[in-house]
């Protein structure tokens, strides 16, 4: 997803109206408002996402909810982006020019967001930001705390940036071009930067996060198991290695897709057609992966399970017997939007909208679906794990032998 110049070879009138830097912002800003969504209807049906990320509680009662420490935090981050989006809209009027001209502007407000995180601000949560910074600080190496200390809430927050990882690329993008004699960051976006891999490899940070924090549970998992000299209840670890296995995927559909970008025959000995072919491959291998994996893994449904599995009696099909969203269709209706979102690549396969991923709106456009489809992960996510820690956790698939079938409790 990186804008042609052979499509867009100018300036575009979408980037004069919402320059690369902005779109980031936007989207970053846009995820924090998400989360407090997240956090409060959620805790409208009595699920304590804190508890579960071990976030430390209210000291008083009369201390606002974590909701709304989000909201306030989102809104100060809004208003001055809007101020920001407003004077630059009011000194440009759509030109071309100006709008390079005065890319200092989304500079600061990135400025801004830097500061909001890493400085102490008086009526900002301290104890949220220094949380919200060690954590990103563990997580950036792959780090992985222990299940005690917020190792779910860690898993969580990697999975987000996996699906920032294009907003990186394009974070990474528009300082790069800032910083350069050559081009404005509020210019047409050179996704080349800094050399052709770069940009790719910053996109692949967050699946090598993830990659490294699932190997990290297998090797506790097996160390466990060693120390106590036979297999646990939590099985081998062989749930770890496919889940590994599953970003893994992601490495061969960055790599080809920066190949097809900078296509050379003569440097890849392949056809354009074939190294098409290829990406194909990949991309469907990892889109339908992960798919499976968010249904049968994340959320713990059973529309991949066995037919009995699927048409018990218990749930409805292809559920599962303990829920906190009791409207079946919501389930059902999540199942179908991961679904089309995992599959948005499909566009390029289209006669008609094959260029559509080429075209800066359509590259913004796409990571903002992504935001959306991981907001919507995230309720189920963590709606699952909520049962889990008070069902049990639910049996692991028969293939990879984790665990033995087992029932929940009763209602």
């Amino acid at each position: 997803m990186d804008g042609d110049p052979a499509v867009e070879p100018e300036l575009d009138a979408f980037s004069r109206i919402l320059p690369l830097p902005y779109r980031v912002a936007l989207i970053i800003v846009l995820g924090v408002w998400a989360w407090g969504l997240n956090l409060h209807y959620l805790s409208l049906i009595k699920i304590d996402v804190p508890a579960l990320i071990r976030y430390p509680s209210r000291a008083s009662p009369t201390h606002p909810p974590h909701h709304l420490s989000c909201y306030r935090v989102a809104t100060f981050l809004t208003i001055p982006l809007a101020v920001s989006l407003l004077f630059f809209w009011a000194l440009t009027h759509g030109s071309a020019a100006a709008v390079q001209r005065w890319e200092v502007l989304p500079q600061l407000y990135l400025l801004v967001l830097v500061c909001a995180f890493a400085l102490p601000i008086p009526f900002l949560s301290r104890s949220g930001r220094f949380r919200t910074l060690a954590t990103f600080k563990r997580i950036s190496i792959g780090g992985l705390a222990e299940a005690q200390d917020g190792k779910f809430g860690d898993i969580l927050l990697a999975d987000a940036l996996t699906s920032y990882a294009k907003v990186l690329g394009d974070l990474f993008v528009a300082l790069c071009m800032f910083f350069s004699s050559e081009h404005s960051s509020t210019g047409r976006p050179d996704r080349a930067c800094g050399g052709k891999f770069i940009v790719p490899f910053v996109i692949s940070i967050p699946s090598l996060i993830r990659l490294r924090q699932c190997l990290i549970e297998y090797f506790r998992v097996r160390n466990g198991n060693k120390r106590s000299g036979g297999v646990a209840s939590t099985g081998w670890g062989g749930v770890h290695l496919a889940n590994a296995l599953k970003y893994s995927t992601a490495f061969p559909v960055i790599i080809l897709s920066a190949l097809q970008r900078g296509y050379d025959p003569a440097n890849i000995g392949m056809s354009e057609a074939g190294l098409f072919r290829l990406w194909l491959f990949f991309v469907f291998l990892n889109s339908f992966y992960s798919f499976f994996w968010d249904v049968a893994r994340d959320w713990d449904l059973t529309l991949f399970s066995t037919s009995q599995a699927r048409n018990s009696p218990e749930h409805p099909y292809g559920l599962r017997r303990h829920r906190y969203f009791h409207a079946p269709e919501l389930y059902y209706g999540a199942i179908v939007i991961d679904f089309m979102l995992r599959c948005t690549w499909s566009f390029k396969l289209s006669p008609h909208l094959d260029h559509f991923n080429d075209l800066e709106g359509g590259i913004f456009l796409m990571e903002v679906l992504e935001v959306l489809r991981r907001w919507i992960w995230i309720f189920f996510r963590v709606e699952t794990e909520w049962v889990r820690n008070n069902r049990g956790p639910a049996p692991d698939d028969i293939l990879l032998g984790d665990m033995g079938s087992q029932k929940y409790d009763s209602d």
